[in-house]
């Protein structure tokens, strides 16, 4: 029977996995601005999207097998869906980029991409508080990410100002500008979703 009883580090080892690839995914985005042609941006943040959905049928599979978790299942289901939820939306960013052919992102594009890397990297590093039952550590976690998104808030909504007030823009050119913010401004806020889940958690056990 101890199959049916795992070990608290299973759910908890999958889901810094998770966080891992966040951080990977947004690295892989952010080498646009080191120059990376956009297709081969796309072919790396696919890759690691399709990592990111077996690890999510992996815990799937754990939780339809186990009577016990070392928290609630749905406390699980959800902080792994939120999880998965901003590799998708990376993936998207950078499929609309590739779809779209820019040659290169524009300057808030850039600094976007640089919000989404530090909140990945700050989900990535303060994931393990989880397993540890530090959830002081993942309040104070939570609070960074959430500046992070205001952030990347302030700098979208800066962007779409500049667009729709620059009348030398052609309407396809700030359609496309428009959708690629809008991407990056969806994983930014996606990662804000994970935090509210790590604070509702922390609240519960703490």
């Amino acid at each position: 029977m101890r199959w049916l009883l795992p070990r608290e580090d299973v759910f908890y080892g999958l889901i810094e996995q998770q966080g891992a690839l966040v951080a990977e995914a947004a690295r892989a985005l952010a080498g646009l601005a080191a120059g990376a042609p956009p297709e081969q941006v796309h072919a790396a943040v696919r890759d690691i999207e399709h990592r990111a959905d077996a690890l999510v049928d992996e815990v799937e599979d754990r939780l339809a097998r186990v009577f016990v978790t070392p928290i609630d299942r749905e406390d699980i289901q959800g902080l792994v869906a939120a999880i998965d939820d901003i590799i998708d939306d990376i993936d998207l960013a950078a499929r609309t980029l590739a779809l779209y052919r820019l040659p290169r992102p524009t300057r808030p594009m850039l600094e976007m991409i640089e919000v989404l890397t530090k909140a990945a990297e700050l989900l990535h590093g303060e994931l393990p508080a989880l397993r540890r039952h530090d959830y002081a550590r993942l309040l104070t976690a939570a609070r960074a990410i959430k500046q992070r998104e205001k952030e990347g808030d302030r700098v979208f909504r800066a962007a779409l100002g500049r667009l729709f007030h620059d009348p030398t823009i052609d309407t396809r050119a700030l359609l496309r500008e428009k959708e690629v913010l809008e991407d990056l401004e969806l994983a930014i806020d996606s990662c804000e979703t994970v935090a509210e889940r790590l604070k509702h958690l922390a609240v519960k056990h703490g």
